[in-house]
């Protein structure tokens, strides 16, 4: 059975969105609602019902910290920061994964 489009795309997510959350956290601190709706921007993210466990996960891994903060406009949110340890992770990550699709776009060029 051929997979579809939507199958690729959800292969292709769970091995990174763990990074790019890390990513989007590099360049500021931010809260859940808006790193889900920054990354379904760029078509990164699918389910925002993933992303919560996913920051839980990054938390017990000591690559993410949170704090809750006022909101001026209802409820606290909890704002996610990098650690030194995610920093440390997500460096890695893009080294390894600047070689890995080097190498995938080279193959891709080279298909009949």
């Amino acid at each position: 059975m051929q997979p579809t489009e939507a199958d690729l795309l959800i292969q292709l997510r769970k091995g990174v969105l763990e990074y790019c959350v890390l990513a989007r956290l590099a360049r500021e601190p931010s809260y859940g609602h808006q790193i889900a709706a920054d990354l379904g921007r760029n078509g990164l993210f699918g389910s925002a019902g993933s992303l919560y466990p996913l920051l839980s996960r990054l938390r017990k891994q000591g690559w993410v910290a949170s704090t809750w903060e006022e909101s001026r406009l209802g409820a606290a949110r909890r704002y996610y920061t990098l650690t030194p340890e995610g920093r440390a992770s997500l460096t890695l990550f893009s080294s390894v994964w600047h070689q890995f699709s080097d190498a995938v776009h080279c193959e891709l060029r080279q298909q009949p």
